[in-house]
């Protein structure tokens, strides 16, 4: 099968991650980028051997682009996407999908129109301890995910909010902790409790004077399976300790994972410190496994570049579903549950009411 022929839109930090994932990817091939930057696209389309493009439209007519990965900061992925989806490409966007449940909706809606594919990268639902707990709810282990906890406690230094002019600010990025590192968190949660039905929530700037927005959030949820939730995100712990996503089902059994630990990755800036492991599972009959799974899966991460691997796994998936023309493993419908937290702690915080 002819492989599926990329364009990104973007090229700063995780541009590069992405345009690596994708010429490993076995089915995918990076032809083209473009932004409004002239000399930083042909910069970016110089050191990976593609086309530079001022637009989409010029990347399909005279690249071929079939799919859009779009990299660009948060406000600008909902016009990109329909872009993208309008001149006929199935789209691929970075977390978060949007800024708001509105923006995805109009996402979804102009990709549905077109007869194309949208998906939401995701990458952390790859990592081996993460599908361990999928296949346990998938199973019966757990019995009904009843309840979950979200804990990311990380750091964000001030030279790291300088090192873009959108970083921090809520007109270009739209948002702190909540919209640029816990969606990750967040989209495990919505993947395994399944959709928010109502949410309580606070945020706040603990210690980061320099930026406009968060770095702080807690809240509560119940979802629409009856199960209940906790979230508590923050980049205000120095250098960073970890992030943990934990399940507890009906069952009595809990089954957890450790996705990020000690100071946190940044895209372009450091690397992946720890491998993820499972860091608790009561499962009968399988509480032994820990130990074993831990020392598998950091064999298994000393062999792979994990800053980009797992993009190629989902890249590669979204090719295949896509010329299959079956939804992918993380839809925009997956991406929209994300916003939906994190747009809810905003309006609960600021209304002073549960949503």
């Amino acid at each position: 099968m002819e492989k599926m022929r990329f364009g990104l839109a973007g090229y700063g930090k995780v541009a590069e991650l992405h345009a690596r994932a994708i010429v490993a990817s076995e089915n995918s091939k990076l032809v083209s980028v473009c932004g409004r930057d002239k000399q930083k696209r042909e910069a970016f389309a110089l050191r990976h051997g593609i086309s530079a493009r001022e637009s989409i439209g010029e990347m399909v007519a005279k690249d071929k682009v079939e799919a859009v990965l779009i990299v660009t900061p948060h406000p600008s992925h909902k016009q990109i996407a329909v872009e993208a989806a309008e001149a006929g490409c199935h789209v691929l966007v970075e977390k978060p999908m949007a800024l708001s449940v509105a923006d995805c909706d109009d996402m979804i809606a102009a990709s549905a129109a077109a007869g194309k594919s949208l998906g939401v990268v995701s990458q952390r639902r790859w990592y081996p301890s993460v599908r361990r707990i999928r296949d346990a709810i998938d199973s019966g282990a757990l019995g009904k995910p009843s309840i979950a906890q979200v804990t990311m406690l990380g750091w964000r230094d001030e030279a790291y909010y300088n090192a873009d002019p959108w970083r921090g600010t809520w007109a270009m990025e739209g948002g702190g902790v909540l919209v640029n590192q816990a969606p990750h968190q967040l989209d495990l949660l919505a993947w395994f409790m399944g959709p928010a039905k109502e949410i309580a929530g606070v945020w706040d700037n603990v210690n980061h004077p320099y930026i406009e927005v968060e770095d702080t959030a807690i809240a509560a949820i119940r979802f629409a399976n009856g199960g209940m939730g906790s979230v508590l995100v923050s980049n205000s712990q120095k250098p960073g300790i970890y992030a943990k996503v934990h399940i507890h089902g009906s069952s009595g059994a809990s089954a957890g994972v450790q996705t990020d630990g000690g100071a946190m990755f940044i895209a372009g800036m450091s690397g992946i410190l720890e491998p993820p492991y499972n860091d608790l599972w009561t499962i009968p009959g399988q509480e032994s496994m820990l130990p074993v799974w831990r020392a598998e899966d950091e064999a298994f991460f000393s062999k792979i570049d994990p800053t980009w691997y797992f993009f190629a796994l989902q890249i590669a998936e979204f090719s295949e579903s896509a010329r299959a023309g079956r939804p992918p493993a993380v839809t925009g419908e997956d991406g929209r549950e994300t916003v939906t937290i994190f747009e809810g702690i905003y309006r609960s915080d600021r209304e002073k009411t549960v949503l």
